[in-house]
């Protein structure tokens, strides 16, 4: 029986050297953990739409889509997820809040690592960034 394969997008905005990162809800599946700002590409739906409409409905604002940073296909026990980043940038006049997050953060890539992140998510970053966890 195959898995359910989720495309998940991800927005990678970066500003002054610090990346934002915002925190799951109590309530979400993988509760309380942080991530880079996104979510599930619906049927039908091209990825730079989806990214659009996930950042907005989590952080309240509009991003610029940028280049693809990369893909990884990550295994959970009854699913599999297929994260895509993108490089995104805010428009100057753009201020992020949570809206439907429980918080967000302006990180460096160091910091990355006092921040528990879901396990797709860490396995792309590894990737992208060369981060490795001690």
């Amino acid at each position: 029986m195959a898995k359910e394969v989720i495309r998940v997008v991800a927005a990678v905005i970066e500003h002054d050297g610090r990346y934002l990162i915002t925190q799951r809800n109590a309530n979400a599946v993988l509760p309380m953990l942080w991530e880079f700002p996104g979510g599930r590409v619906e049927p039908g739906e091209n990825e730079s739409a989806a990214l659009l409409r996930e950042v907005r409905g989590r952080i309240g604002v509009e991003v610029i889509v940028g280049s693809k940073l990369g893909e990884h296909l990550h295994e959970y026990t009854t699913y599999q997820v297929q994260l895509t980043m993108y490089a995104c940038k805010l428009p100057t006049e753009a201020h992020p809040h949570p809206v439907t997050v429980a918080d967000l953060r302006w990180v460096t890539s160091r910091e990355f690592l006092d921040y528990d992140f879901p396990p797709a998510d860490e396995k792309t970053m590894s990737k992208l960034l060369g981060l490795v966890r001690n």
